[in-house]
């Protein structure tokens, strides 16, 4: 009985339920991607005109990658364009060389698959690209190595151009890009929290030892592992909060501090930043010692040199994502605010004095 369960369960699904957002997300992407993808094609002046189909059937399978998993490698415009251009090539040569059908469509999408392998550029797609034309070819179908032009290449661009289109426009990355090779510094070094785990190239052979090269990416993987152990990190601060940590005798600014003032603080409290407030303690901004060295004019006031796209926490966030963000570089500190107003300030000192208490224990 229990193997039978075994049995029963590995048939069953393999992923998580995605949420219904999402779905209406992909699924009304994927239909106004083929739709507008169809006008588009249709309006392209193909050679031999209406005998060239202005969509192909393996696109749907196309679309599906490209809107419900725009992160998978598969789905990304390499594999896409180059697959599918490829598989079309690969399934052209093989019906004029082998005219059983049967036998011309296995020999085309081995070659296909091949061709996509040696290529980088896996497609699940391009397999069924090449079956199609293996099992269409006829006489009079347009069956000329331009085929694989128009329409294989042209509708497989059109549909990449509209999903980095609608996929930027509903809060998702695509083309899923790797990592830039400098840090935010803009220095070689890996990003602060990454250089004692595995490098890009450790997790793709690790990967590729796996046989999930295909499946997920290595950025992909770092990231899954770079969440898992801030949740790890989290349990072991055992709930403490930016409340618990935070410096709260914090020295502000005003926002019409003049430059020659920030200058003395910065000076002379060997701060990297300062939070400016209203008269009221209402958080305005935080102003950095870059942020004062760009300025253009030395009539520019607090005010009109701090940044407000900053980071901010109530008292009760947890230390884990804070620890992430200040990890990277980009923030200094993290402002915490009661509703509006100042109350706080977890500096990357605060959050090493939470560590070092952590570890002792």
């Amino acid at each position: 009985m229990k193997r039978l369960r075994n049995a029963l369960r590995g048939l069953g699904p393999a992923v998580a339920r995605p949420t219904p957002a999402e779905t209406l997300r992909a699924a009304t992407g994927a239909g106004l991607g083929l739709l507008a993808a169809g006008f588009l094609a249709r309006a392209v002046p193909y050679p031999g005109g209406d005998a060239i189909p202005f969509l192909i059937a393996p696109l749907g399978a196309s679309a599906f990658l490209m809107f419900a998993v725009p992160n998978s490698p598969l789905a990304q415009p390499w594999s896409a364009v180059t697959g599918n251009f490829l598989s079309a090539i690969a399934g052209l040569l093989v019906i004029r060389l082998v005219p059983d059908p049967r036998l011309a469509a296995a020999i085309a999408v081995t070659l296909a698959m091949i061709a996509m392998m040696a290529a980088r550029a896996m497609h699940p797609p391009g397999g069924a690209v090449a079956l199609l034309i293996a099992l269409t070819a006829r006489p009079g179908a347009p069956t000329g190595f331009g085929y694989a032009v128009a329409p294989v290449l042209t509708d497989t661009l059109i549909l990449v151009a509209l999903a980095v289109l609608f996929n930027r426009l509903t809060g998702r990355t695509y083309p899923f890009r790797q990592p830039a090779a400098t840090g935010a510094h803009g220095t070689a070094d890996a990003a602060p929290d990454r250089r004692l785990g595995l490098s890009a190239d450790d997790l793709g052979q690790i990967l590729q030892k796996m046989n999930l090269a295909a499946n997920i990416g290595a950025e992909d993987l770092a990231r899954l592992i770079g969440a898992a152990e801030a949740e790890a990190t989290a349990r072991q601060l055992g709930g403490l909060t930016a409340g618990d940590v935070m410096s709260q005798d914090v020295v502000t600014v005003p926002a019409n501090a003049h430059p020659d003032a920030l200058a003395r603080l910065f000076r002379d409290r060997r701060f990297k930043t300062l939070p400016v407030v209203a008269e009221d303690g209402t958080y305005l901004g935080l102003l950095s010692q870059g942020d004062l060295l760009a300025r253009t004019d030395d009539r520019d006031e607090a005010e009109q040199i701090m940044s407000t796209s900053f980071v901010t926490a109530p008292r009760g966030m947890p230390l884990a994502p804070l620890l992430s963000l200040l990890a990277d570089g980009r923030q200094q500190a993290v402002p915490v605010l009661d509703g509006q107003r100042l109350v706080g300030l977890v500096t990357r000192t605060d959050m090493i004095g939470a560590l070092a208490h952590t570890l002792r224990k």
